[in-house]
């Protein structure tokens, strides 16, 4: 099989998990025997653009000539089987599909984001959730409160592309919806069911988890709709000391406010900007890893991260966040049923005596917990989750073993593959 995967990078000052997920695919595929044919552009590029390619720049969103030139280049030369189609924006365009369809390539995207209605995808603005643009042919909402790239100008391209790429993103031949979520965002934009299949992102396995370490870990980008803000108010509803140490990874307009309150309390741990070696130290050093997201975080890839090295999760109950942490239906109590049965086995202590009270809106899944993006709730939740690590440790590796390691999520994705190339 030979598959042509098309994206555009986000600049790496602004450290994306997307990057991360397209470059592990990628290797994932080359590792099934697949030829990955990268059509790869990043938007660091820019800045070195000529003066010709910068000036095209505006309309690039809506048709990139120099991008669809070079793919179909590249299509005529390789006769790819399928494109998958991740970020188009802003030098492929969604165009892209059109190209692709040209040629006589179906198309596969993955969903990442609610960019096919939102102008900054994330249905967020002011620090609240804002889907005002949903059901209008041109969102006037996101021009008017220049929610891409806090430019008048720029979200009014946005926008317009949006509106006249409907149809191109209706052409699609298969979505890949990263959750149950996603898929019904899909659906309530026009996609019918038939072309849509659910499946997660995958990190590579790192082998079996250390034991656990103690504390919190928060790693996302330190923007307002990912919630450090949120976390920090929680955290200093309690006494300094009295949940171990939270450490705070990442980097964005809200490091100050870490910063500060790093310097305010011995307990709150500033580990800025990690590579890899760093997350893998930071994730062993801790008990659980927090997901505080105030917007419907997709699918957050420090979940599987967590997971994957058998840390629980204490998140808010939005987006794709239940779903990772097996809390979009009931389960047992922590420190009780299956789940602490195997932690036991598997060597972890048990939760301390007399655990604390469950607080109202807490949610407890196979792998974690979800409470509302509530800083009275987070903080409640705080001691009921590091009290329930133990026993739910064994149950957040076996749920990433089962859901989001490479061989289960590169089958799932091959078939997807399978279901589009035509005879």
């Amino acid at each position: 099989m030979r598959i042509v995967v098309a994206h555009n990078r986000y600049r790496e000052a602004q450290p994306s998990g997307e990057n991360t997920i397209v470059d592990s695919e990628i290797a994932q595929l080359t590792a099934a025997g697949v030829e990955v044919l990268p059509f790869i552009r990043s938007s660091d590029e820019i800045p070195s653009m000529s003066k010709a390619a910068k000036a095209l720049l505006p309309i690039s969103p809506i048709w990139a000539p120099r991008a669809q030139h070079d793919l179909s280049r590249l299509l005529t030369e390789h006769r790819p089987d399928v494109l998958h189609l991740h970020n188009p924006y802003p030098l492929l365009s969604p165009w892209v599909v059109r190209t692709a369809h040209r040629h006589g390539v179906p198309v596969v995207q993955t969903v990442h984001n609610y960019r096919q209605v939102c102008s900054s995808g994330i249905y967020f603005r002011d620090g609240v959730i804002c889907q005002d643009c949903k059901g209008r042919v041109l969102g006037v909402p996101a021009i008017k409160h220049r929610c891409y790239r806090d430019s008048a100008a720029q979200s009014a391209l946005m926008a317009t592309t949006l509106a006249v790429h409907r149809g191109t993103w209706r052409s699609v031949d298969r979505y890949v919806a990263l959750t149950s979520a996603i898929a019904d965002h899909l659906r309530d934009y026009g996609i019918p069911d038939e072309r849509i299949v659910v499946k997660p992102n995958s990190v590579p396995d790192p082998g079996r988890p250390a034991p656990l370490g103690d504390g919190f870990l928060y790693m996302a980008r330190l923007s307002p709709e990912k919630g450090v803000d949120l976390l920090l108010d929680a955290w200093r509803r309690h006494p300094v000391g009295a949940l171990g140490t939270l450490r705070v990874a990442g980097d964005g307009e809200l490091r100050p406010l870490v910063e500060a309150a790093a310097a305010e309390r011995p307990d709150v741990v500033y580990l800025g900007q990690l590579d890899r070696a760093g997350v893998r130290a930071a994730v062993e050093a801790s008990a659980v890893v927090i997901a505080a997201s105030m917007w419907h975080d997709v699918l957050p890839t420090v979940i599987i991260e967590a997971l994957a090295n058998g840390r629980p999760v204490l998140g808010t109950a939005l987006g794709g966040i239940p779903y990772l942490v097996g809390a979009d239906a009931p389960h047992e109590p922590a420190g009780t049923g299956p789940a602490a049965v195997a932690s036991a086995v598997a060597g972890h202590p048990p939760p301390p005596a007399g655990p604390p009270a469950v607080p109202a809106g807490l949610v407890t899944g196979t792998a974690g917990w979800v409470v509302p993006p509530d800083p009275a709730a987070l903080a409640a939740a705080l001691p009921v989750a590091r009290a329930g690590a133990a026993a739910l440790s064994a149950s957040a590796r076996l749920r990433y073993e089962q859901n989001f390691h490479p061989d289960v999520v590169t089958k799932r994705l091959l078939d997807i593959y399978a279901g589009v190339t035509r005879p």
